[in-house]
């Protein structure tokens, strides 16, 4: 009797187990999955095999859940929600890549992320691999400029310049409180909730796990 109970109580467990994968899996927009291919192809193109796909997915999940025809409220367009000047940009400094600049196409729109996050990533140092993401993603959010006077205002208050999170993170160099506060919640909604999300559902590696 004890080992029938045993064996249905891990049962039991396991049922648990798999519906709390099951629902976790469930934040995942449907139409994520129709890009999965061309994301793992574009981010591995340019970040090489060990690209986190991961991260980039959790990405586009914040930025517009997965809506390749997406419109902001100021103007940031398709997927990744690219700001037209940012757009054209990008066009400029990846010709081969980008080309013609177009946002609402899913392609286009996954590679203009995968590789602004690609330069951006290469224009900052951090302790961990994490913090360096963190400062990236910050910078894809509101530019890179901001980042590097944050940085130096944490670094004058007696702050760890090359740690984000509890360190730089916490320093406002002049933002309004509304972009401040969108501007910090990016990379941890990003690499704290929803990178997990991806990677438990097989979509690859994350950055920050």
């Amino acid at each position: 009797m004890r080992r029938i109970l045993l064996y249905i109580g891990a049962g039991f467990l396991g049922a648990l187990a798999g519906l709390a994968s099951t629902l976790a899996h469930a934040e995942i927009p449907a139409d994520a999955e129709r890009y999965r291919r061309d994301l793992t192809r574009i981010a591995q193109a340019e970040w090489g095999l060990d690209a986190p796909v991961a991260t980039f997915a959790a990405q586009i999940h914040q930025e517009s859940r997965w809506k390749f025809n997406a419109k902001s409220p100021v103007g940031a367009q398709g997927l990744g929600q690219v700001m037209p000047s940012t757009a054209t940009w990008l066009a400029e400094l990846f010709p081969k890549a980008l080309g013609k600049v177009e946002p609402y196409n899913p392609a286009w729109s996954m590679q203009a992320l995968v590789s602004y996050d690609r330069w951006l990533i290469n224009r900052v140092q951090a302790h961990t691999p994490c913090d360096r993401a963190a400062m990236m993603l910050s910078a894809y959010n509101g530019g890179l400029g901001w980042v590097i006077r944050d940085r130096k205002l944490a670094s004058a208050k007696g702050a760890d310049p090359l740690t984000w999170f509890e360190s730089v993170e916490r320093y406002n160099a002049g933002r309004s409180a509304a972009n401040f506060r969108e501007n910090r919640n990016y990379p941890r909604l990003i690499l704290l909730r929803w990178e997990r999300l991806y990677e438990s559902a097989g979509w690859g590696k994350g950055i920050c796990l």
